[in-house]
């Protein structure tokens, strides 16, 4: 018996609707990363895009546990003594709550091209309209979901 390798004409991409208020980050983004993959597939192939669209709703209601949204969030501008920080909490309360969620996502995903191609899948979405209802998403409830076992949904 041979080893199954999915070729582009294998790939069947569904678009999913996840609504994040009330969920906590880190597993949201635990769910997303393996959609994004697709290793929720039975055809699970690691060098290829097999993963799903995955639109992220109401990305400015999520969870954080402990004190993690008092946790700072370096950069730095690159000019002399240029380092800032801002909170999580600061970010979630400002112009763009996405990009925690966008952030937990990628760090979750390998660091490679595929990885980068992959998250274009990814559209975050900070109250609950979106402008996709065109590609009729499955909504997927990830309140009640493990982020072990996402096969059964």
């Amino acid at each position: 018996m041979k080893t199954f390798t999915a070729t582009p004409a294998d790939i069947d991409k569904k678009w999913i609707l996840i609504d994040a208020e009330g969920v906590v980050l880190g597993r949201l983004a635990a769910i997303v990363a393996t959609r994004l993959r697709g290793k929720h597939k039975a055809t699970f192939t690691p060098h290829m895009d097999m993963g799903d669209n995955v639109i992220v709703i109401n990305a400015d209601k999520i969870q954080l546990t402990g004190n993690k949204r008092d946790k700072p969030n370096y950069w730095h501008t690159g000019y002399p003594g240029g380092i800032k920080s801002r909170t999580t909490g600061q970010i979630l309360e400002g112009a763009h709550p996405e990009r925690v969620v966008m952030q937990a996502v990628k760090r979750m995903l390998p660091g490679n091209k595929l990885s980068r191609q992959q998250m274009t899948n990814l559209r975050v979405y900070a109250g609950a309209e979106h402008p996709h209802e065109a590609q009729d998403p499955q909504v997927v409830d990830v309140k009640s979901m493990n982020p072990k076992n996402t096969r059964s949904a």
